[in-house]
């Protein structure tokens, strides 16, 4: 049976969008520290900062000894000290690479971050063994993906990783937001409490001053 043409669309998609990633990737490996500041800080950056591994360019398995030296490598490109025409930007990208670092170096938040990692990969396996079943419906008996590719097949892994990083912030801005809006509503409730009741104090103050004095009745 022919692939349909909304298949071959969607792998041509997919193969584009991988070209230029790797093609971003190769470059991103041999920055210099004005590249890394503009890398770190380029229009949508925002959210692919989110994940401390693309942060730092780097393997999720990457043992922490390894870790440490590409922070120290990559902390000393983008320091104010060393961009002194460019102070400002290379402080926010220093920041970002330290906040990274700092995620990763701790173990308990190296393992949450670890679980997004394993839980970008179940969804990635997932989705090519749905590719597989339809592929074999449609009667193509080799069922062959674009994940086959070693090198695509990790980069899916990873766009998989960002997007679940950049959920979980959206989630926590969230719950942030309807925290402050919760003790917003508290605090007005309890403001409007006291007013009530320095109001009803203050009228019980004026009845008692207009109110005439009680009499003793005559017998």
């Amino acid at each position: 049976m022919a692939t349909s043409s909304s298949a071959i669309e969607s792998d041509a998609t997919f193969n584009s969008f991988y070209c230029e990633v790797k093609q971003i990737e190769k470059q991103d490996a041999v920055l210099t520290s004005a590249q890394q500041i503009e890398r770190l800080l380029r229009p949508g950056a925002t959210y692919r900062n989110l994940n401390p591994f693309e942060v730092l360019q780097i393997d999720p398995d990457l043992p922490v000894q390894d870790l440490k030296k590409k922070y120290k490598r990559m902390s000393i490109l983008v320091h104010p000290d060393k961009n002194p025409d460019d102070r400002e930007r290379a402080q926010t990208a220093f920041d970002i690479i330290n906040k990274a670092y700092k995620a990763l170096e701790d173990e308990n938040t190296r393992k949450k971050c670890m679980d997004v990692v394993e839980e970008a990969k179940f969804k990635v396996d997932s989705a090519i063994a749905d590719k597989r079943k339809k592929l074999k419906k449609e009667g193509r008996k080799d069922a062959a993906v674009d994940e086959d590719d070693p090198d695509k097949y990790k980069r899916a892994i990873q766009v998989q990783t960002m997007k679940l990083f950049a959920d979980m912030e959206r989630k926590r801005k969230e719950l942030e937001t309807r925290d402050q809006e919760e003790r917003k509503r508290k605090r007005e409730a309890e403001i409007e409490e006291e007013e009530n009741k320095k109001a009803q104090k203050e009228w019980n103050k004026n009845f008692e001053a207009m109110a005439p004095p009680c009499k003793m009745a005559l017998l």
